[in-house]
């Protein structure tokens, strides 16, 4: 296929060597101007530095998850429009056994992956156990299942070419593994092509970091680390083949390059626009603001090995040293709520409580009841791009009211990520998605915590920021199990509650996310969570 320098140069190649992201982002692939942007050619601007593998047993970053998503299809969706609405995907059937312990799933017949290769049910469990298998950072989501490296093979495999069987040593609700088949890490992979490309053991592992293997709508062409990635369409894709021949993502963090490429049709979204600059142009009838409230939430976390950090005082005056309303009417204004329990709000027995607001005063009566009357000097470590440093910055002058220095570490996604899993931070100011649409997904991350050592192999946020709370991680793990709705409703308030008593987390919003779009572009889709944002079925009119 020709490529896309090639083939825009082709069609103007004077817009294409004027600027635009050619000249601000290192011109390895240069973006014209919307006259000569091909009709099937889809140019967005993102910050893409948090992308650390496309490999659907490895990744765990929102934008990777969010590439995945275009490029692998899952065994199970969720409906968009109602998040306790499961869909199929490549399993179009699917039923458990009267014992609640073995799930069967038929497999679409006619899809085909991006090899040519037919989609089977040995592929989709192969996927599965790949990831159990490889244990990277998302293997939790089904090793809570009772799965490990010994029993995988015989507990996921398929039956016959279209019949995926499941069987949990457990009895889990229903609910909730369907809901975890929803996530990416339920990607399935091409069998053949993974292996033919493994070193070592590691399922091809190494190569599928940068390559696909995959069904879904486009396929991966090229992806440079926080510059940019391309992908290319599908043609016998099974929902059928998108109108964009290609997708063009361009890694560009200042929201104010973003806002001026807009404006000059040079891309066709923009995703990092603040909310001024959304003010700025709602009068051009050539932009179109697009909003959706997801499940992700941002929140600090609390390095427990901190020995300031640690004091029960000290977590709840940090609470009450955030200028929630500041923060969300100024900074984040139409692009967070505030929401201050770890359950999103749309979930399952999430609550609404809302008991800490901007109180300086009941921040120092509690810092002198730790003896640290006086203060203290901390770190926090935050992606350097906005509106991360904005909130940092506005953090920073409310945690000196109380004499409280706040030294900010700005970093890359990457950088800053690689850091707060590693337990190297003080304070991580961070953005937490649910994996699956499921109260769990949260509760487990926030409230669950079975081995506090450095060691300890299920890295959770409670565990990376060395939260011991073996009581609190039995509570959570008990609630998986219960099947009554009702019953489990109260097992996650209290486990909210409990969290918002004690915890080294302070939530301090959810997200509303924000996409500016040329006039001319339909059908892209936002979606409620951060991996089901979707390209396939854009157009431009």
């Amino acid at each position: 296929m020709e490529s896309l320098f090639r083939r825009a140069c082709r069609l103007n190649r004077r817009a294409f060597l004027r600027g635009g992201l050619g000249a601000l982002a290192g011109s390895l692939l240069p973006v014209s101007a919307l006259a000569g942007v091909p009709s099937d050619l889809f140019v967005m601007a993102f910050a893409l530095d948090d992308v650390i593998s496309l490999d659907p047993a490895e990744l765990f970053e929102f934008t990777g998850a969010e590439i995945a998503a275009n490029i692998y299809d899952r065994i199970l969706y969720f409906d968009s429009s109602d998040v306790q609405k499961i869909v199929g995907g490549v399993a179009e059937s699917w039923d458990v056994s009267d014992d609640g312990r073995t799930f069967r799933f038929g497999i679409r017949s006619g899809m085909r992956f991006h090899s040519g290769n037919d989609v089977t049910a040995e592929d989709a469990a192969y996927s599965l156990q790949r990831l159990v298998l490889l244990n990277k950072a998302p293997a939790f989501i089904f090793t809570q299942f009772g799965f490990t490296a010994q029993n995988v093979r015989d507990r996921i495999r398929a039956a016959d070419p279209q019949t995926l069987v499941i069987e949990t040593g457990q009895v889990f609700a229903p609910s909730f593994l369907y809901a975890c088949l929803t996530a990416a890490c339920a990607s399935v992979v091409d069998k053949k092509t993974a292996e033919a490309h493994a070193e070592n053991g590691d399922f091809g592992n190494r190569w599928l970091r940068t390559h696909s293997a995959a069904s879904g709508p486009f396929s991966l062409r090229i992806w440079k680390p926080s510059e940019l990635i391309i992908l290319d369409r599908f043609d016998n894709y099974w929902r059928g083949e998108p109108a964009m021949r290609s997708v063009f993502i361009r890694h560009i963090a200042e929201p104010g390059v973003q806002r001026l490429l807009i404006e000059r049709g040079d891309i066709d979204v923009a995703r990092n626009l603040n909310p001024d600059q959304v003010v700025a142009i709602k009068d051009k009838p050539e932009l179109r603001p697009d909003y959706a409230r997801k499940g992700s939430l941002y929140y600090l976390g609390l390095n427990q090995k901190n020995a300031h950090l640690r004091i029960p005082e000290v977590r709840k005056a940090l609470k009450y040293l955030v200028d929630y309303d500041g923060i969300t009417s100024t900074i984040l204004r139409g692009t967070a709520e505030i929401h201050q329990t770890v359950i999103p709000a749309g979930y399952l027995g999430a609550l609404d409580e809302r008991p800490f607001s901007l109180n300086p005063g009941e921040a120092k009566r509690l810092l002198a009841a730790a003896g640290l009357e006086g203060g203290f000097s901390v770190t926090i470590d935050v992606r350097n791009t906005r509106p991360d440093l904005d909130v940092a910055q506005s953090l920073q002058a409310s945690f000196a009211q109380v004499g409280i220095a706040l030294r900010i570490i700005q970093g890359d996604g990457k950088q800053v990520l690689t850091k707060y899993r590693a337990r190297h931070h003080d304070i991580y100011l961070g953005r937490w998605g649910p994996d699956y649409q499921d109260p769990h997904s949260n509760a487990q991350a926030f409230a669950s915590n079975p081995d506090n050592s450095d060691a300890g192999e299920v890295k959770t946020l409670a565990w990376r920021n060395a939260w011991d709370i073996p009581e609190l991680t039995k509570m959570t793990d008990a609630a998986i199990h219960e099947r009554d709705r009702a019953a489990r409703i109260a097992d996650y308030e209290a486990i909210q509650r409990r969290e918002l008593d004690d915890s080294p987390f302070v939530i301090l919003y959810q997200e509303v996310e924000l996409a500016v779009e040329r006039a001319d572009v339909r059908g892209f889709v936002l979606g409620p969570s951060f991996d089901t944002v979707y390209y396939r079925g854009v157009t431009k009119v």
